[in-house]
């Protein structure tokens, strides 16, 4: 009897956790081989995978992305900068170099193909020197920039990744970056390109310099993924194999995070940043999908409408379609719609013109905020207008105040028209009552003589 109360009860409780979480049953766990990682989305911000990613942890190379950002943002392309010899002097021996030549020029264009794909650290040096004068005020640019991003965990002592105590970062935080980075058509063209073939200089011919992303560099190779986008490899003793990377399918685009791998384990051909954010995304890919949530020119809403003889109602429609990456298995009937319009709305409305907005969300993340705008022109009644505008008036506050006063003036008229009233009634009895006297006293003394 025991036993069978005991099966029930075990029973009871599987039911219990399978009713209360059936997303976390229904997707398997990647079971990512990394000290910390993450995988989201760069549009909504929505995290579908993440271990230890607020985790203090080494960049490596993946600093180079925060490097390029502040490059793209504040130089022109076309801009030149010559390679002095403190810009390879000064890194260790052995890091990482895009073969630049000491007195060589090349446009910044070129520096941040020498940056992003073979990782030359003296690259970084230049482009830190040409955009802030100074290698340390480029990097204080740096932690300014990582502040601005909502970067929480990070802390740069250079703008090459080479190891410092104090060079520091997060998954998360990397993540931020990078989305960031991707905004920027001209950083997500060049992480996408496996080799580039780089133009002749002062000192060099033309030469080709090749990505170090395994994941698009060779078609051949089984770790090659097509879909991915770039973006930056970091690989150092203390940081382990790191590799910051984007993929995209149908429209939906997903930023992996992969730190502190193992840098000697090569146990599928290849160091496991590759494989297993390959594997990140493809599980990701099968388990999130891109769909769209709303269509453009959707009639959703409708809106009482005031001062117009042609209609009392407007309907209003989505401004733009709505497209994320969501569950493959979503609902759309569970999606959460949030209106945020106006109870009635005055003509004249044009057409096109925003009435209020629709926030969509699903499980408490919001996926975005699609504006309504009014479907069709209404035209608006002079009649109506006027007489709103009487009513509006009569309802004023300026206007009560003016018949509290106009009533106040009449009820002081009526008062000091009373008081006078009654003193100059008081005045001709007193007036009567001295005519009275003397016409008394005249008498008495006529009647004495």
């Amino acid at each position: 009897m025991f036993l069978k109360n005991t099966c029930k009860r075990l029973l009871a409780l599987f039911l219990c956790i399978l009713c209360l979480s059936p997303y976390a049953l229904a997707i398997e766990d990647p079971a990512i081989r990394a000290k910390s990682s993450i995988l989201a989305d760069p549009e909504t911000g929505q995290v579908f995978y993440e271990v230890n990613a607020d985790e203090k942890a080494y960049p490596a190379s993946t600093t180079k992305i925060m490097t390029a950002l502040l490059v793209l943002k504040y130089c022109n392309l076309e801009e030149t900068e010559t390679c002095l010899e403190e810009d390879k002097s000064t890194l260790e021996p052995g890091s990482t170099l895009a073969g630049i030549k000491t007195g060589e020029t090349l446009t910044i264009r070129d520096l941040l193909y020498c940056l992003l794909l073979p990782s030359g650290n003296e690259a970084a040096n230049m482009l830190a020197r040409h955009v802030g004068g100074t290698v340390d005020n480029f990097v204080w640019m740096m932690n300014q920039q990582a502040v601005a991003l909502g970067c929480t965990g990070t802390h740069f002592a250079n703008p090459h990744g080479l190891h410092d105590d104090n060079h520091y970062t997060t998954a998360r935080d990397l993540y931020r970056i990078a989305s960031e980075a991707m905004e920027d058509e001209t950083f997500a063209e060049i992480v996408k390109t496996a080799i580039k073939t780089l133009p002749a200089t002062n000192m060099q011919g033309e030469r080709q310099v090749l990505s170090t992303n395994q994941l698009i560099l060779r078609r051949a190779d089984p770790w090659y993924y097509k879909d991915c986008k770039g973006i930056k490899t970091g690989t150092t003793t203390p940081a382990g194999a790191c590799l910051v990377s984007a993929a995209e399918q149908k429209g939906g685009m997903l930023i992996s995070v992969l730190l502190g791998c193992d840098k000697d384990d090569y146990t599928g051909g290849v160091r496991p940043n590759f494989t297993e954010t390959k594997r990140l995304f493809e599980w990701g890919f099968k388990n999130f999908a891109s769909k769209t949530l709303l269509e453009p020119n959707l009639t959703i809403a409708t809106v009482d409408v005031t001062l117009s003889t042609e209609t009392d109602k407007l309907s209003v429609k989505t401004a733009e379609g709505l497209t994320a990456v969501v569950p493959v298995d979503l609902d759309p009937d569970e999606l959460s719609m949030v209106y945020d319009l106006p109870d009635t709305v005055k003509a004249p409305i044009a057409a096109g013109q925003k009435m209020g907005t629709v926030t969509v969300s699903y499980s408490g993340t919001v996926y975005g905020v699609i504006d309504l705008v009014a479907l069709n022109d209404i035209s608006m009644s002079s009649v109506l207008y006027y007489k709103d505008k009487l009513d509006h008036f009569f309802q004023s506050t300026l206007f009560r105040i003016a018949v509290f006063v106009l009533v106040v003036f009449f009820a002081l008229c009526v008062v000091l028209r009373a008081i006078h009233t009654r003193r100059k009634a008081a005045r001709r009895r007193a007036m009567m009552r001295r005519r009275k006297y003397q016409d008394d006293s005249y008498d008495e003394r006529r009647r004495r003589r």
